[in-house]
């Protein structure tokens, strides 16, 4: 008989591509969200019945527990950028991490992989960081042979780091960045998926720092973008105080509008994660660990950032008409 997984946050980013890679491999998969009814596309990731939405509310003890009963293993996903309402830092990523893992402990489940972040181990400002130590802190209290997963900025056709960058530049010629030297080390969610996997599997545990095969500073990867996107633009660097500044008008902007209006721009948490590299550190476990060859974006962008080039994907074709002699 098939085993069964439960993943928390299942439909988000990188969830999905863990529900498609423990399905291939024989599972049976919950998909725990908020909202089932708009998690209905993992039902085709394995056969009629084997991968199934179900509502689940990760700050309720009895909703956590339910979904998890006989499952033989828990991958915990769910994370938050809202510093404010119900669902905020703590409440996702602190106590909603160690609610799972203490239920996992109490219904005597074996395996769980748990979903962190780079740099959550290192002292920051940042609130999102803290949150997320405190979550592998609770992890690691109920379940102390868990495996974590501490991967850089996850790059993807979801993402929401190319993507944006790339959309941005659709609003003219000058391309402006906060934090433009702080290096990043973008790792694939294929990979980070497959290291999940492994974990499932119980084939490994600890705690794993992820990142691709190359470091650049953010400009740098902004540059990588706008050559596979066939487009020039001017980026500019602009100092962090700035970026503080803006940061905290977009802030009071939704607090004043009592949510109505949201920061997708820029908050103020999100100012101070850049001022910090988000690279793998020094002797730490990672993919060579797992037997994984992480997978250069190089290799990945072009195959989902073509929209954002001016002819999208008939770019190639009038680039090759121009050699044409009349």
């Amino acid at each position: 008989m098939s085993k069964l997984l439960t993943i928390y946050g299942g439909s988000g980013f990188v969830g999905r591509y863990i529900v498609q890679q423990l399905a291939a491999k024989g599972w049976r998969v919950r998909v725990a969200v908020r909202r089932p009814n708009e998690a209905m596309f993992v039902k085709p990731y394995g056969v009629p019945g084997q991968v199934e939405p179900v509502l689940c509310n990760i700050r309720d003890d009895a909703s956590v527990a339910a979904v998890m009963q006989g499952a033989d293993a828990v991958v915990n996903c769910v994370g938050t950028f809202d510093a404010r309402g119900r669902n905020n830092f703590d409440a996702v990523q602190a106590e909603g991490a160690e609610r799972i893992a203490r239920i996992a402990a109490e219904q005597g489940i074996a395996r769980m992989v748990h979903i962190s972040a780079l740099g959550a181990d290192r002292d920051q400002a940042s609130d999102y960081a803290r949150t997320k130590r405190a979550g592998e802190e609770g992890v690691l209290r109920h379940m102390p042979n868990a495996m974590i997963l501490r991967p850089s900025v996850v790059f993807g056709a979801e993402d929401g780091f190319f993507n944006r960058f790339a959309g941005m530049s659709r609003f003219g010629p000058i391309l402006p960045l906060f934090g433009g030297e702080t290096r990043f080390q973008p790792v694939y969610v294929s990979d980070v998926a497959r290291a999940a996997a492994i974990g499932v599997e119980g084939k490994a545990e600890g705690i794993f720092e992820l990142g691709g095969p190359e470091v650049k500073s953010l400009r740098g990867w902004v540059g990588v973008m706008l050559e596979t996107i066939h487009k020039r633009r001017l980026v500019v660097n602009l100092p962090m105080w700035i970026g503080r500044l803006m940061a905290w008008g977009f802030d009071m902007v939704e607090i004043a509008s009592f949510g109505l209006i949201g920061n997708g721009l820029l908050t103020r948490d999100q100012a101070r994660q850049l001022g910090s590299d988000n690279v793998v550190a020094d002797g730490v476990k990672g993919f060579a660990d797992l037997g994984i060859e992480p997978v250069a974006v190089e290799a990945v962008i072009d195959s989902y950032l073509w929209r954002f080039r001016p002819s999208g994907q008939y770019d190639a074709i009038r680039d090759s008409a121009k050699n044409l002699k009349v």
